[in-house]
């Protein structure tokens, strides 16, 4: 089977969910025989040197990634407020990336075009007049429902009020896509229910993020020498700002209170400004670490503090798998099987919290034995062979 991969951004390096998610499929559709081609934007914000692919991208047959300018521009949102078209989505829509999908169109004769993303979806005319490739959505979130949490954590404005207008326009746009997919993978059961809620009746499956473990060597923790937190992230994605500011601001200073000595050190690249600006005593600012897998494993307690997004939260599933102790809202966690006291520690309350590194700092051997868990519930649920496995015979199933 020969599939088309879509990409909006180019999936490298691999240190953000969407990348990952994108190159272990990929490596297990080809482990699973299949032949895989990546069309990708190469825009502004997230551009990679033609000339230094990685190594990584050997299973890739083609590669080919178009230089694409979809920066925000005040301009453009302006006139976005007159036009019916989703501005989070038209800004992926692009003459130049067109122009290369007709191309990789006439030029192989695929089974399946693999959208990774709802942005890839003003494509699908395209695909339907010049190929009979099955269209695969693989919705790595529910767009519009990230946008709706932010809102809802929004103080009243001007900003709340141009957000709810946008989120408006992309939910419209994300319910009208529906009925024009062959398959919907979804990256959990939770985003699965909420689009047939939308109405979705076609072919679907859920198809999580995986991993291989073989990249995430276990270092055994130890909560109390020293007892610190990480948190590592986009930190130009909202749901992380977002996350971080009610943090520091709600949660850090009782902690503080209560463990003079914990340190959190925050890591990602892409912080804005004002982040930088934090004095907090206790909270390190590191910026972009070359390998994140280390990052994570040189703190016992990885911090989820979500309040907004969808899907599944890729670096909770790398702690995970790290055996650290994921500390994180029901947010965090949706889409994981895991159990609160299990597999994670549950926190949605700034109380909640300090009652949980009470309980670690009292009964540290609950460190080791949840890591433990929490990696054996990654290889149980989240390996990328089965998913390719399962997401292959979901396209086979269609002709």
């Amino acid at each position: 089977m020969r599939i088309l991969q879509l990409c909006k951004k180019f999936p490298f390096p691999l240190k953000e969910g969407e990348a990952i998610a994108v190159y272990f499929l990929s490596r297990g559709l080809v482990e699973q025989g299949c032949t895989v081609d990546l069309l990708a934007m190469n825009t502004s914000k997230h551009f990679y040197a033609p000339s230094d692919w990685p190594a990584e991208f050997s299973h890739y047959t083609e590669i080919n990634a178009v230089k694409v300018d979809n920066k925000l521009s005040t301009i453009g949102a302006f006139q976005n407020l007159f036009s019916r078209e989703s501005y989070h989505v038209s800004r992926f829509d692009t003459p130049e990336f067109a122009a290369a999908l007709s191309e990789a169109l006439a030029r192989n004769n695929y089974d399946a075009i693999l959208l990774e993303t709802l942005y890839l979806a003003p494509y699908i005319p395209m695909i339907r007049s010049k190929s009979k490739a099955a269209v695969v959505m693989r919705s790595h979130n529910v767009e519009f429902a990230i946008w709706e949490r932010i809102i809802a954590n929004t103080a009243p404005g001007l900003k709340r009020q141009y957000l709810r207008h946008l989120t408006h326009k992309l939910r419209r746009f994300e319910i009208a896509q529906l009925k024009k997919y062959d398959l919907l993978a979804t990256v959990s059961a939770h985003d699965l229910a909420e689009f047939k809620r939308l109405g979705y009746q076609g072919y679907h499956l859920v198809a999580p993020i995986g991993l291989d473990l073989d990249r995430y060597p276990v270092q055994e923790p130890d909560v109390l020498q020293p007892l610190s937190l990480g948190f590592i992230g986009s930190l130009d994605w909202m749901p992380n700002q977002e996350a971080l500011e009610w943090f520091i601001q709600k949660v850090w200073p009782m902690l503080r209170r209560h463990f003079p000595e914990l340190v959190f050190e925050i890591a990602g690249r892409n912080a804005p400004a004002h982040f930088l600006k934090h004095k907090v005593p206790g909270i390190k600012f590191t910026g972009e670490v070359p390998d994140a897998a280390a990052f994570m494993a040189a703190h016992p307690i990885s911090l989820a503090p979500m309040r907004s997004g969808s899907g599944i939260k890729v670096k909770v599933l790398e702690a995970m798998a790290l055996e650290r102790v994921v500390l994180g809202t029901t947010i965090a966690l949706e889409g994981i099987p895991a159990q609160d006291g299990k597999e994670f520690f549950l926190a949605n309350t700034p109380e909640e919290y300090v009652q949980q590194l009470l309980g670690l700092r009292e009964n540290p051997h609950l460190a080791r034995k949840l890591g433990k868990a929490a990696r054996a519930l990654v290889k149980r649920e989240f390996d990328y062979r089965d998913v390719a496995k399962k997401l292959l015979a979901g396209i086979e199933r269609l002709d």
